[in-house]
């Protein structure tokens, strides 16, 4: 029997040779190479954020040699191209956005951000996390609208508020897992916990945000530990000072990136932190990040980063996705495309201290409420640049455009203060900007105003980095009574007006932002928004590009 049974045995092994079908001395030629290829390969990252509902191709600012450069980027359409591209050549590819993808343009708030789920759809994406922006039409509509992408969402420090204060479930899981050959890269996901602050409050009710920190070792103990994640990436929408400090802190131990958002920031090469390193992809679809990770027997051995521009003249547009803006562009078009006035000048927001943009928001206002001392604008970085002139010579300003810098019609609002609180808010909204600490910088610039003059240290101590101030060519008197304007923020104490507090005699004007624009553009196009150095950097150059120092960083 047992001599049966070799015999058996040795003319199976024979015939297993013979075919290909059995191979006792090891795997066929093919599939030891699938073999292979399993145990050694790459996967590519890609990332957008910040498109802010960009979906045309748009002049964009490069800073080289000193100097400003315009090219033509981004466009869903062109973007949607670009990235099948660079798939086609990755491996395996995974193509993430990191918020703020439903504020930013006119047509986004005609349809209260409905036009661009069918566009972020058709886009491929394979996970989202949502923005600071992304409450811009409350929280239902937020869960409505993340909730009709086809594509999963993360947040880990999103929680439901269930009232005075509870805390509930989160609102979207707190990570997100992709399995390639076996091999997992954890996603774990973290939004700007200062929202109820930075935005206004009305937005965000019902949402309570967390700081990373208070979950974040946890989180990732589960994906190292429990799941057995290769690599664990924080995808965030912090701003590139707070990503920093992020990566800085015990907490972070174990991730080994970054991919960041929120400040419009350029990383072209990743900043090493202590626990990880640190990238962000700049905004309106005018750049993807590229991350690409070597695997070899389950392991990461070896990434590399770089930031890809999205050129809208070497990127055919996609006919489906021109299609869709198409469609859900038509029916406002007339209104987007209208000629408001014009500008004999570059316009552009980049620069953390002065910009032409909010020169013309800051002239805007003024005419039109003429009677105040002082009138604020925030500084934000919203809106790509404009700066190509029509058959005018001129550079046209649309109605949609207005939106594109003023996404929020706000009400201009006025009230009066005293010198010593302008004295004290000034110092508060410079530390804002460039506290030595990362984790005090909030996402937006230095203010903006018109009325008022200051010379200050933007890298000197807190509290002492206003060196001259005055208003209207006098030094600021403590004690005297001031008027100021800016915009009402839904949801804020009545004597509360651009982060001032204790206001007195608040009340609204009888515009809106939008409207003080046209009318000022239609009273004096074409106008000349030269920034006029009402704020003016004793220890950093006007054209300062970012609030971020101390690393290896610039933003170009």
């Amino acid at each position: 029997m047992k001599a049966s049974r070799r015999k058996f045995l040795s003319q199976l092994g024979a015939i297993g040779t013979g075919t290909g079908l059995l191979s006792l001395g090891g795997l066929p030629a093919e599939a030891e190479a699938k073999e292979k290829d399993k145990k050694s390969f790459t996967i590519s990252i890609f990332q957008t954020t910040d498109v802010h509902c960009q979906i045309h191709p748009h002049d964009e600012l490069f800073w080289e040699n000193d100097q400003a450069v315009y090219r033509k980027t981004g466009g869903y359409a062109h973007l949607k191209t670009f990235l099948e591209k660079e798939k086609a050549k990755a491996e395996h590819s995974f193509v993430i956005d990191t918020g703020d993808m439903f504020q930013g343009s006119e047509l986004s708030v005609r349809t209260t951000g409905e036009a661009m789920v069918p566009l972020l759809n058709e886009m491929g994406y394979d996970l989202y996390l949502p923005g600071n922006w992304e409450v811009i039409y409350y929280k239902k509509a937020m869960q409505h609208l993340l909730g009709s992408l086809h594509a999963p969402k993360i947040c880990a420090n999103m929680y439901h508020d269930l009232g005075e204060g509870t805390k509930g479930e989160l609102i979207f899981p707190p990570y997100h897992i992709w399995t390639v050959n076996g091999v997992k890269i954890g996603f774990l996901g973290y939004t700007d916990h200062l929202v109820p602050i930075r935005q206004s409050p009305n937005y965000s009710k019902g949402i309570i945000y967390t700081k990373p920190e208070e979950n974040l070792a946890h989180y990732v103990d589960v994906l190292r530990n429990q799941e057995k994640c290769a690599f664990v990436a924080i995808i965030a929408h912090l701003g590139l000072s707070q990503q920093i400090h992020l990566a800085n802190i015990p907490a972070c131990e174990g991730v080994d990136y970054i991919l960041g958002g929120d400040t419009h920031e350029r990383v072209r090469k990743p900043i090493q932190s202590k626990y990880a390193k640190v990238v962000e992809p700049g905004a309106f679809g005018s750049f993807v990040g590229k991350l690409e990770l070597k695997i070899e027997d389950g392991k990461v051995v070896s990434d590399h980063y770089e930031l890809l521009e999205v050129s809208a003249t070497e990127n055919k547009a996609d006919p489906k996705i021109s299609q869709l803006i198409q469609n859900n562009e038509g029916p406002f078009q007339e209104d987007i495309f209208e000629i408001a006035g014009y500008s004999t000048l570059p316009l552009y927001r980049y620069f953390v201290i002065e910009n032409p943009i909010d020169t013309m928001i800051l002239d805007a206002v003024s005419w039109q409420v003429p009677e105040v001392d002082i009138v604020l604008s925030n500084g934000f970085r919203f809106c790509p640049p404009k700066t190509t002139p029509d058959q005018t010579g001129n550079i046209p300003i649309t109605n949609g455009y207005i939106f594109d810098m003023l996404p929020v019609d706000s009400m201009i609002r006025t009230g009066k203060v005293t010198g010593q609180q302008i004295q004290e808010w000034l110092e508060k909204e410079l530390n804002n900007v460039f506290a030595k600490d990362a984790s005090k910088r909030f996402g937006g610039w230095v203010i903006k105003f018109r009325g008022m003059e200051i010379e200050f240290l933007a890298f000197g101590d807190e509290g002492q980095r206003v060196q001259k101030a005055l208003i209207h060519g006098k030094p600021i008197d403590p004690d005297r009574v001031y008027s100021i304007c800016a915009c009402e923020r839904d949801g804020d104490p009545d004597d509360m007006l651009c982060r001032f507090k204790g206001v007195m005699e608040t009340e609204n004007t009888a515009y809106t932002l939008h409207q003080a624009m046209k009318n000022y553009l239609a009273a004096n196009s074409p106008v000349s928004p030269t920034p006029p150095k009402s704020a003016v950097a004793l220890d950093a150059p006007p054209t300062l590009l970012t609030q971020v120092y101390g690393v290896d960083y610039q933003f170009k």
